[in-house]
């Protein structure tokens, strides 16, 4: 009788140490979002580490004591389900906060397991709809991490589910929400359509999602120099366009800005958080005892007393339709962060703000900027307008509102309508700075496509075969055909690679070929390097097309690239004609050589 006594006081003792471990973690997971600023690297590292140790311990408790809870306390299936949907969005919140993309596979790990095991499959029988939205939000996270995996059947296949859980919800319960959950369902869907601008086929027809992050293959060759000084650490990418296709606060453009922006993701094999670990019983998942072996203070790259160490990835603030207050602050924290010899990056996609200053004294702000927190339903109303209309708005960013950040080496893309406003920022403080610049107009033919699908500027920097294709009306390309184009782009890229190093050379050793010293600090790092020649394709590409006529259809740069030495330089010309007749779209061209 006393043993019996003894087991009960075992199993209460278990069910209440399991209820402390579920409500510390509610509070911390709570406390993320709540307590913590979204900018600056050292305020949230201790919060972060604190709230994966306890997960892991709540994660490994249920799982040793699973009959015990499943008898005295009723742990449920969906329970299980939202602890582990609470520890994928850990990961990818870690992955936000770091910007290494291996978390994003930790994240999958997680949120595919809640799937295969079925944790929520009765979700709909515990008649709170409460619960119900739950699952819908696990579905849409899901589908996000998906889409940045690029595992697009997959997401597929959530969106065909979460279309089907909607409708069970709005059936069972008449929820006042149903609208709001029928317009994310309608966001997915246009997104997967906008997303998908050029399809590569397999030998049956069926397309290849190709991968456009940097990898070893993709990574434009460089003659290195002793100039070559600068590395990409901090990064803003904001998306503020008022029509354009998004989900999960990404519109299109964002979306492939950050992955031109990161390296290929490796498959994670060692975490000890992983799903794929530990599999032993009650649909185990890890024998977790530690937070994640990346960016924890102390491991490889992360910060260390101030210094980034081995970082795969700059670290990126991903700001959607952002106040202008909340713009300037990301970025001040982002200029705060950078260490010696780092740049920051800002790229924005947004609508312009236009002014009738008919002689403007200011380039500063009397030549219009970019609205930042543009809404849809404000284009007519009373707020600030997206496009044609004129006045100096509080939501709008100036030109002028970014000469305070000139004082470190800054790397800036405007994609736009009125992006050349941009190009007359100063050097007051002598410190590298270069201005990529999308065209102002586009042909009538895609005005009404980019709008909505994605920026064709942005569409050149992320994968330039992609957008080559698209101007030239290419709905589709085989597999064996897209390699052999592929081919002549690595060429051209390869081409502008030596002709900006050969400019800096004769510049130096005759004086002609000039080249600003800005592209040159800049080019030894990969990611600015391979934006830098892949806007010397764009350019290239529009100045040749039949199309694109007039200065406002191309883009600029400022401090100018040279004209003869790289921009119209013969050989690079040719490269483009090869690629259009192999393409057979050459008829889409000016006259040149014939090619072979």
């Amino acid at each position: 009788m006393v043993k019996m006594e003894s087991t009960e006081e075992q199993d209460r003792k278990l069910v209440l140490e399991f209820c402390h471990l579920l409500e510390k973690s509610k509070q911390l997971f709570n406390g993320l979002s709540r307590d913590l600023p979204q900018y600056g690297h050292r305020q949230w590292q201790a919060y972060f580490g604190r709230t994966f140790d306890v997960y892991t311990k709540l994660w490994k408790f249920q799982q040793q004591h699973r009959m015990v809870l499943d008898s005295k306390y009723g742990l449920k299936r969906w329970q299980i389900g939202e602890i582990a949907s609470k520890i994928g969005q850990l990961y990818y919140h870690y992955y936000l906060r770091t910007s290494e993309t291996n978390y994003l596979n930790e994240a999958y790990q997680f949120y595919a397991a809640i799937r295969g095991r079925a944790y929520y499959s009765r979700a709909a029988k515990e008649d709170r709809p409460d619960l119900m939205v739950k699952k819908l939000r696990y579905y849409a996270r899901f589908i996000v991490v998906c889409l940045l995996l690029k595992k697009m059947k997959l997401v597929r296949e959530l969106v065909t589910e979460l279309e089907k859980q909607i409708q069970e919800y709005t059936n069972t319960y008449e929820p006042e929400d149903h609208l709001e959950w029928s317009l994310v369902l309608e966001e997915i869907k246009g997104f997967i359509k906008a997303e998908a601008a050029v399809a590569v086929l397999h030998a049956d027809s069926n397309p290849i999602i190709l991968s456009h992050r940097l990898s070893p293959l993709t990574t434009p060759p460089c003659e290195r120099s002793p100039h070559m000084t600068l590395s990409l650490q901090e990064i803003l990418i904001v998306g503020s366009a008022c029509e354009q296709a998004k989900f999960s606060e990404l519109t299109m453009d964002m979306f492939r800005m950050l992955q031109t922006l990161e390296r290929e993701p490796t498959e994670s094999a060692t975490n000890p958080l992983s799903m794929s670990h530990g599999l032993h019983g009650h649909d185990a998942s890890p024998a977790a005892s530690r937070i994640p072996p990346y960016g924890v203070p102390g491991s490889k790259g992360f910060m260390e007393n101030g210094r980034r160490d081995c970082r795969d990835n700059p670290h990126k603030y991903l700001l959607y339709k952002p106040s202008i207050s909340q713009l300037l602050v990301f970025l001040a924290s982002g200029f705060k962060e950078l260490p010696l010899g780092g740049a920051l990056l800002l790229y924005m996609s947004a609508d312009g703000c236009f002014s009738t200053t008919k002689h403007p004294e200011d380039y500063g702000y009397e030549l219009g900027g970019l609205g930042t927190s543009v809404k849809r339903d404000s284009v007519d109303g009373g707020g600030l307008s997206c496009r044609g209309k004129s006045y100096k708005e509080n939501h709008c960013l100036y030109p002028g509102d970014l000469y305070p950040f000139t004082r470190r080496p800054m790397f800036i893309i405007i994609d736009s309508d009125n992006s050349f406003v941009f190009q007359h920022i100063p050097r007051y403080f002598g410190q590298p700075l270069v201005i990529l610049m999308s065209p102002q107009d586009v042909p009538p033919a895609f005005q009404a496509d980019v709008q909505h699908h994605g920026s064709l500027f942005t569409l050149f920097l992320h994968s330039p075969l992609t957008a080559l294709c698209y101007i030239c009306n290419v709905g589709d390309v085989p597999i064996h055909h897209w390699e052999r184009c592929q081919t002549y782009v690595d060429r051209f890229i390869t081409e502008a690679s030596r002709l900006v190093t050969r400019c800096r050379i004769d510049e130096i050793e005759q004086g002609i070929g000039f080249i600003d010293s800005s592209y040159v600090q800049f080019f030894g790092d990969d990611f600015l390097r391979t934006l830098i020649l892949r806007f010397v394709f764009c350019d290239v590409v529009l100045r040749l097309h039949r199309g694109f006529r007039g200065r406002h259809m191309r883009p600029r740069c400022e401090p100018q690239l040279p004209a003869n030495e790289l921009l119209e330089h013969p050989s690079l010309s040719h490269i483009i004609f090869q690629l259009a007749s192999a393409l057979d779209v050459r008829n889409h061209f000016s006259e040149g050589p014939e090619c072979d």
